[in-house]
């Protein structure tokens, strides 16, 4: 039997399998479908259910919390570059890679790219045997082309390759967001207000917690993730930082030059500088080279400082733009893309990458 191939659009709507005018029940339909009718005695409450159930509904209750309304995010509008530009711009648009001629990937990198997931996710799905590679049972580290047919869950994947350059954009985050698809609590999400990508998904450059708003850039290529935010590679991170209480030129000095503890390790600060304030209220612009969970706000906490606004305001050669208004987004051009391509050293379309 031929197998059916699906979107990725499909594949993340968990409808990969069903029929196209299939319609599938909602639980409370299912649920009601399920138990005999029954009416409770006048005057009492319902008979209560056995404790499985009620377990079951304890469960479901603390794990589908509503969704929250989230208005989508508008595009920052700007006016377009000189012609020059504009002609570069369409030119890298059209420009495709040969994909006979591109090097075997990792697997589980490839159909994170693709939207299957994340590459996590597909190294566990690897590992339960869940995915095959031309009939046969893949094996994690195993690589593939753009020839091979990849299964996952008994479905066609139809794989994404890099032949194109890929799509950035840039979002000023608002407190009260989170940076997740999943949320049990149904918190915002920022991938809620931005528009979906077509053909593949967004994926977010490092995240910004809940309290924290910002500069968050947002890409199609899990490449140039990998380059932004790997550790190893120490891509700065600007910050704007408000506190309650100041610090002192001492504690600055160690900052920089000596570090303080964590729980997690040694942190440092690249450059800090103050940047005035009214009353008890200090704000100080800060650059790190790190990553890590919370750091900045952990850091001015180990001064018995409180961090009362914290705003990213750059992240490598990407400056939060000035027009950009909380809760907006800018896409870059084309041009502006191959400028940061060019940066993380990937080579653009068509072009032979550099070893």
């Amino acid at each position: 039997m031929t197998k059916k191939t699906i979107s990725k659009r499909q594949w993340r709507d968990g409808v990969s399998a069903k029929p196209k005018n299939s319609r599938r029940p909602s639980e409370n339909t299912a649920a009601k479908a399920k138990r005999p009718s029954e009416k409770p005695a006048s005057g009492r409450a319902a008979v209560q259910r056995p404790s499985e159930n009620k377990t079951s509904n304890r469960f479901e209750n603390r794990t589908a919390a509503p969704k929250q309304h989230a208005a989508k995010a508008k595009k920052l509008v700007v006016r377009n570059p000189n012609r020059k530009i504009m002609e570069r711009a369409r030119d890298l648009k059209e420009r495709r890679s040969d994909l006979s001629r591109m090097e075997p990937e990792r697997l589980q990198k490839v159909l994170a790219a693709s939207g299957v997931g994340s590459r996590r996710e597909m190294e566990e799905w690897i590992n339960n045997g869940w995915v095959t590679v031309n009939g046969k049972t893949a094996q994690l580290g195993d690589k593939i082309t753009p020839d091979d047919q990849v299964l996952v869950k008994g479905n066609i994947i139809k794989l994404k390759w890099a032949d194109r350059l890929p799509r950035i954009i840039l979002y000023y985050k608002q407190e009260g967001e989170i940076v997740s698809r999943d949320d049990p609590q149904g918190r915002v999400s920022i991938f809620d207000r931005l528009p979906q990508a077509a053909s593949s998904r967004w994926v977010a450059i490092g995240r910004l917690d809940i309290n924290t708003s910002g500069l968050l850039i947002l890409t199609t290529s899990g490449e140039l993730v990998q380059r932004f935010a790997h550790p190893r590679f120490e891509v700065e991170r600007e910050y704007a930082v408000r506190t309650l209480g100041g610090l002192t030129t001492e504690q600055m000095r160690m900052l920089t030059e000596e570090g303080i503890m964590l729980e997690d390790g040694l942190a440092k600060v690249e450059r800090i500088r103050e940047q005035g304030g009214e009353g008890v209220n200090k704000w100080y612009n800060v650059v790190i080279k790190e990553g890590r969970n919370r750091e900045v706000r952990r850091i001015f906490e180990y001064f018995d400082l409180t961090v009362s606004r914290l705003v990213r305001i750059g992240f490598g050669p990407i400056g939060l733009p000035n027009r950009l208004k909380r809760g907006q987004f800018y896409e870059l051009n084309p041009a502006e893309v191959a400028n940061i391509v060019k940066w993380a050293d990937m080579g653009l379309p068509g072009e032979r990458r550099r070893r």
